[in-house]
């Protein structure tokens, strides 16, 4: 098992896409900085699709634009087609910074595929490796996440066998990882423990890492049987925004705060500030105007000896 977790920090993209409160390119830019001023060094900032599907995306090229030119930090940006990554190529134009890497999608059911993507599971490989080819080189790096990894909404269950042959063809094309995605929270530790062990089995030197939404309560457990299944990325979002815009009654991803709060409490190291994040929640909760799905950022961190914290129960 990792002693040490790098957080992917998703917020600003997975986060807000499904948020009716449109935050404004600064309040972008303050959510990712103030990230950053946390420790978290890989980040997806922005995702290249038609603003007409995901109105929250379509200052994509303005965020990018404004962001700080820090040597150690990674910027991802969200391409599901060559479209959206010859715009991720467009931003590194004129020797600007631009984004570091793009992540691609592969769908593991072909009727979300279909609604999410217009395409079929087949294709939605197709293009992610095209997509990884492309970028690899133009110099820029290049990962694939494979959603609805444990279900589908239309489908129901997805086999786990469909989901490694995706990771192996995918794994062909040498990207930096295969994240394997919860899109619609209904996995288990127990499916998670699995899914990891076969795909270490088939892919021992494939860097994997994983993204959970919290839609049924269980995206913690999920990321701890994760990082004991070998998994040393983590995908999570402040304050527990977001959700797939496409998948019905989503509720959020796992809360950053709240996975950091596991990782600190289990002796798993992070580089990232706890207090520093719940501050960024904090300032979220402002701007939504509601209270977040995270729990950490109400409740704090672990109570400092002598805290006032009264119990009338056992």
């Amino acid at each position: 098992m990792a002693t040490q977790i790098e957080i992917v920090e998703v917020g600003a993209r997975d986060g807000l896409q499904n948020e009716k409160v449109i935050f404004s390119t600064e309040d972008k830019l303050r959510l990712i900085t103030d990230a950053m001023d946390a420790g978290v060094r890989r980040l997806e900032v922005a995702s290249f699709v038609h603003p007409g599907r995901v109105p929250q995306m379509a200052d994509a090229e303005a965020v990018i634009a404004g962001l700080p030119d820090i040597k150690d930090a990674c910027y991802i940006g969200l391409v599901l087609n060559k479209r959206g990554l010859l715009r991720a190529l467009a931003t590194r134009e004129g020797n600007k910074r631009g984004v570091d890497e793009v992540g691609a999608v592969a769908i593991a059911s072909d009727t979300f595929a279909e609604k999410n993507q217009g395409q079929t599971l087949k294709k939605s490989v197709t293009i992610s490796k095209e997509i990884v080819r492309m970028a690899k080189a133009e110099g820029m790096g290049a990962q694939v996440t494979i959603s609805a990894s444990f279900g589908c909404p239309f489908e129901g269950r997805v086999a786990q066998d469909t989901v490694i042959a995706m990771a192996e063809d995918i794994a062909s094309e040498g990207p930096r990882e295969i994240a394997i995605a919860d899109t619609i929270g209904v996995g288990s530790p127990k499916r998670v423990t699995e899914l990891m062990a076969k795909l270490k089995e088939k892919l021992p030197d494939m860097p994997l890492r994983a993204h959970f939404h919290n839609t049924r309560n269980t995206g913690l457990a999920n990321a701890w049987a994760a990082v004991e299944g070998g998994v040393d990325t983590l995908d999570a979002s402040v304050a527990g925004l977001g959700g797939c815009p496409f998948a019905p009654k989503a509720t959020g991803n796992i809360g950053t705060e709240d996975l950091l709060y596991l990782l600190d409490e289990s002796d798993v190291t992070t580089n990232v500030s706890l207090e520093r994040m719940i501050a960024l929640a904090q300032w979220i909760e402002t701007k939504l105007g509601r209270v977040p799905p995270a729990m950490v950022s109400q409740a704090g961190g672990f109570p400092a000896p002598g805290a006032d914290e009264a119990c009338s129960g056992p």
